[in-house]
């Protein structure tokens, strides 16, 4: 079978294929021409390797944020999960130059990523993030769906309005300005 033909059942790109290849995890041959052929009997299984990301917004948080990587690594133990890495952050959820989220991007040894609820990763584009991942092979994997949507999109005006505000009035009247408007907001849910 062709080296593109086994990427697509995997369900893969043809460039992670590649790299798997390269790397001597898929068995196969080149021929002259170029073309890849892999050996069909084979059944190329993910390895589950994962990197943990914990994230919080602020330095008050940082014991949530300890609780939290250890949630994590407690979850991926129980499913077997290989764990490649821990990565720990202190960011705004909507600020999207968070370094060390941007370094794991760039990673290639990892299956999965594995996040506490989605807002852990970020605020806005979950499913481009995904959409993305998915298309080098890997996949995000929520540990706690929100199912109150209603929650989620409060939460989100809050987040938004809190990042405006932080940046017109400066960080702490920003906050004071989000929580006046927050308690406002859920008064009238």
């Amino acid at each position: 079978m062709k080296l593109s033909d086994y990427a697509k059942k995997l369900g893969i790109s043809y460039k992670t294929a590649w790299r798997l290849f390269t790397d001597g995890k898929i068995k196969g041959y080149q021929l002259p021409t170029g073309t890849i052929i892999v050996e069909e009997k084979q059944d190329y299984a993910r390895e589950n390797r994962t990197i943990i990301y914990a994230r919080v917004s602020d330095n008050a948080s940082k014991d949530n944020l300890e609780r939290q990587a250890e949630r994590l690594k407690e979850y991926a133990m129980a499913k077997g999960y290989k764990i490649v890495d821990i990565v720990k952050e202190v960011g705004s959820g909507v600020n999207d130059k968070r370094v060390k989220l941007n370094k794991v991007f760039e990673r290639d040894d990892y299956d999965i990523l594995l996040v506490e609820h989605k807002d852990r990763l970020t605020r806005f584009g979950f499913n481009y993030i995904n959409t993305l991942l998915s298309k080098q092979g890997k996949k995000i994997e929520v540990v706690n769906n929100s199912i109150d949507d209603k929650q989620d999109l409060i939460q989100d005006l809050i987040s938004i309005i809190y990042s405006f505000s932080a940046r017109i009035y400066g960080l702490r009247r920003g906050r004071e300005k989000a929580n006046k408007l927050k308690e406002e907001i859920v008064k009238d849910v």
